[in-house]
C-alpha cells in the first residue's frame, strides 16, 4: 500500500473516466489525489462500466509515476447498483478508498469486511453527506478502518431539502458536528468543496472558516485550489520553528544521555516528538 502522509492538507479530485486529467494531478503538488467514479462520472451503467478500466489503469500509472503521492479511488455509494463492481478497480497499492454517503457505523464495517474478503486492507476515507451520516458521524468514525472523513455540504443540503447560501449558515451545524466527531475519535476531518473555481477569495474565506472549526485539510476540485488550501491548513512558520527547536532539544538531551527532558516547561514524550517530525515532513 502507498501509505499516505499523516496530514492531508489538500485532496484533489479528477474524473475517473479522464485519464488525461488524472495524469496531470501531481502537477499542483497536492498531498493526496482521488480518482472519482462517483459524482464525476455520469450516472448510467454504461458510463460507470466504461470508467472502471480507465480508472484502474490510470491509478496504476499514477502510482508508478509519483510513488510518494497518496492515491485514492472514490467508489459509488454502498447501496448503489455500482458499488460492488467498483471494487474491481481497487488494488493494494492504493493509499485508501473513498466511500461516499456512509450513514451508519454498520455500513462502514460492512465496507471494511468486503475489502478484507478481497484482500484489500485499505483505510477508508468516509463521506458524510446526508443528515443520517452527520447524525451518526461519531459511530462511523469509530470503525477502526476509517482513517479520514469529509463533510459533503452539497449533498447534505440536498438531503435536507435546504439551499446553499454564500455564508454557509445552513451547513454550519453539520460542518461543526463532523469536525467534533473527528476530534473525539482521532480521525482527520477534511473540509467541504468550494465550487467557485475562479474565485480565490471565496476559497480563502471558506478555508479560513474550516480551519477555525477544526478541519485539518480541504477537498479540492481544481488544481489552483491546492496551494490555497496549503496556506490555511499547513503549519505556520511559528509551528515549524517550535517543532525544530523541540527536535533539537531532544537531540541534545540524547547526546547527554538523558532519556527524559522538558521543553518550554513541559515534559516531552515520544508522541510529541512524532508530531513534530510529521509537521516538519511538509516543509518544502
Amino acid at each position: 500500500m502507498n501509505a499516505p502522509p499523516a496530514l492531508l492538507r489538500s485532496v484533489l479530485f479528477a474524473p475517473g473516466n479522464r485519464a488525461d486529467l488524472i495524469a496531470k494531478l501531481p502537477r499542483s503538488a497536492p498531498d493526496a489525489v482521488v480518482i472519482d467514479l462517483e459524482d464525476a462520472v455520469p450516472g448510467t451503467a454504461e458510463a460507470k462500466a466504461a470508467a472502471r478500466p480507465v480508472a484502474h489503469d490510470a491509478a496504476r500509472d499514477l502510482i508508478a509515476a509519483a510513488p510518494h503521492l497518496a492515491v485514492f479511488v472514490r467508489v459509488n455509494a454502498l447501496h448503489s447498483p455500482y458499488f460492488e463492481d467498483d471494487l474491481s478497480v481497487l488494488t493494494p497499492e492504493l493509499s485508501g478508498v473513498v466511500v461516499p454517503k456512509l450513514e451508519m457505523g454498520a455500513e462502514a464495517r460492512q465496507v471494511a469486511q468486503m475489502l478484507q474478503e478481497r484482500s484489500l486492507p485499505l483505510p477508508i476515507l468516509a463521506g458524510l453527506e446526508t443528515g443520517a451520516g452527520v447524525w451518526n458521524a461519531r459511530e462511523i468514525m469509530e470503525v477502526p478502518e476509517v482513517a479520514w472523513a469529509y463533510f459533503g455540504a452539497e449533498d447534505y443540503t440536498t438531503d435536507l431539502g435546504g439551499k446553499r447560501t454564500p455564508g454557509g449558515l445552513e451547513v454550519l451545524y453539520a460542518r461543526s458536528q463532523v469536525a467534533l466527531a473527528a476530534r473525539l475519535t482521532g480521525v482527520a476531518a477534511l473540509d467541504i468543496v468550494v465550487t467557485a473555481l475562479n474565485d480565490p477569495e471565496t476559497f480563502r474565506a471558506d478555508a479560513e472558516q474550516g480551519r477555525a472549526l477544526g478541519y485539518s485539510g480541504k477537498l479540492c476540485i481544481h488544481p489552483a485550489q491546492v496551494a490555497l488550501a496549503h496556506e490555511y491548513f499547513g503549519p505556520t512558520e511559528a509551528d515549524r520553528a517550535r517543532a525544530r527547536a523541540l527536535l533539537d532539544a531532544a537531540a541534545a538531551a540524547a547526546q547527554r544521555g538523558h532519556g527524559a527532558f522538558s521543553f518550554e516547561g513541559q515534559m516531552v514524550d515520544e508522541p510529541m516528538l512524532a508530531k513534530a517530525r510529521t509537521l516538519l515532513s511538509h516543509e518544502a
